[in-house]
């Protein structure tokens, strides 16, 4: 049987690999030499292609590669109403290595569900899906709307728009999303994942000493937040599964983060009403199993374990070691296998080569298969 609420026992977050025609394409309509158009046109095949990738490898859930997207967030959020978003800058570290400094994104009035953000580019992956891979589930990835507070908290919120934040902020975003949950529900959408950096950040310490000197309480945080979930959750269209998936950071095959995730785990796990969780746990930047104690008894959490930062491949074994450890702490039956991440959450992509991403997908696949037994 599946993981409750999900396709099967094995699953992935979302982002692929952008073929070099996608990216050069991309490049030709940022220069002027190619119209929106042809643009979607090469993104169309690019899906197609990607669809037929996911199906071969074995997944039961399919998503569109987020081939659309320059940033797996920005280019969601930017289209909500009263939301203006900046773009990331690239900064070096004195080590050599990048990172993609976040955002600056503002509320600059009331915000408002203004356009069906994801519907067309839904209604094409499932109509490629019904065609490619019948019988498997189209998902959609969107940005966890805890990011227009987290970044900037108090500060980047209009005054004007909401001089108090509860419960006219919470209320006014949520219902925005659970807009845009049932513009995709009409057209056909049954998986919908979240995806959400803000409660993996506040299991750092230095991220807490951010949202202080912000003026919030890293403590308090995890519980407004999972307040402010429950509240889109209350709009979510009957026969929908709303998944979240916890991120560190996923720029160049780097991170922003680490910290376990005792400092969320009880909101998270056992106060949120969301149906399943995606956590990291590819190395020992995520800490132990513990914090699954809190797990809710309906509801499912796909363990990360293989990264899709580097391309050395996991072993089997030691896969199943450590998916016999995190059953210490809530039942396996509750349980599923994954990557830790996207393979590209940015258009840029981790380090990462295209054979290295298809045998790391087999490898949970197979993985999933011996331990849970599905066929």
């Amino acid at each position: 049987m599946p993981a409750p609420h999900l396709p099967a026992r094995f699953d992935h977050v979302g982002s692929f690999l952008r073929p070099a025609y996608l990216l050069d394409a991309r490049a030709q309509k940022a220069r002027g030499s190619i119209s929106a158009e042809h643009l979607r046109e090469v993104e169309d095949r690019a899906i197609s292609e990607v669809v037929k990738f996911q199906r071969d490898v074995g997944l039961k859930s399919i998503t569109d590669g987020e081939f659309r997207r320059t940033y797996f967030h920005i280019d969601f959020l930017e289209q909500l109403g009263g939301v203006k978003t900046d773009i990331p800058v690239t900064i070096r570290k004195p080590d050599g290595t990048e990172e993609l400094a976040p955002p600056v994104m503002r509320v600059i009035d009331k915000v408002r569900h203004t356009t069906d953000i994801q519907r067309a580019d839904f209604e094409y992956l499932k109509q490629q899906v019904g065609q490619l891979a019948p019988g498997a589930t189209p998902k959609v990835t969107i940005p966890s709307p805890t990011m227009l507070h987290f970044r900037g908290g108090r500060a980047g919120i209009s005054r004007d728009a909401y001089p108090e934040l509860d419960p006219a902020f919470y209320d006014d975003v949520a219902k925005a999303y659970g807009e845009e949950l049932k513009s995709l529900a009409d057209a056909g959408c049954t998986y919908v994942q979240m995806d959400d950096t803000n409660l993996a950040y506040l299991c750092d310490e230095r991220m807490r000493e951010a949202a202080r000197q912000r003026g919030d309480d890293p403590n308090e945080l995890p519980f407004r937040y999972a307040m402010f979930i429950n509240k889109v959750v209350a709009h979510k269209p009957a026969g929908m599964t709303l998944a979240m998936h916890l991120c560190r950071g996923n720029f160049k095959s780097t991170h922003a983060a680490a910290g376990n995730y005792e400092p969320v785990a009880e909101a998270l796990l056992s106060l949120m009403h969301i149906d399943a969780y995606f956590l990291e746990y590819d190395d020992d930047r995520s800490g132990d199993f513990r914090p699954l104690r809190y797990l809710a008894k309906d509801k499912a959490v796909v363990l990360g374990l293989v990264t899709t930062k580097f391309g050395q491949l996991e072993s089997k074994d030691a896969l199943k070691r450590r998916i016999e450890e995190a059953a210490k702490y809530a039942p396996l039956a509750q349980m599923g296998l994954s990557p830790q991440c996207g393979f590209s959450s940015t258009v840029h992509g981790n380090n990462i080569a295209v054979d290295d991403q298809r045998r790391k997908l087999a490898l949970v696949v197979e993985t999933a298969h011996e331990v849970w037994g599905e066929a």
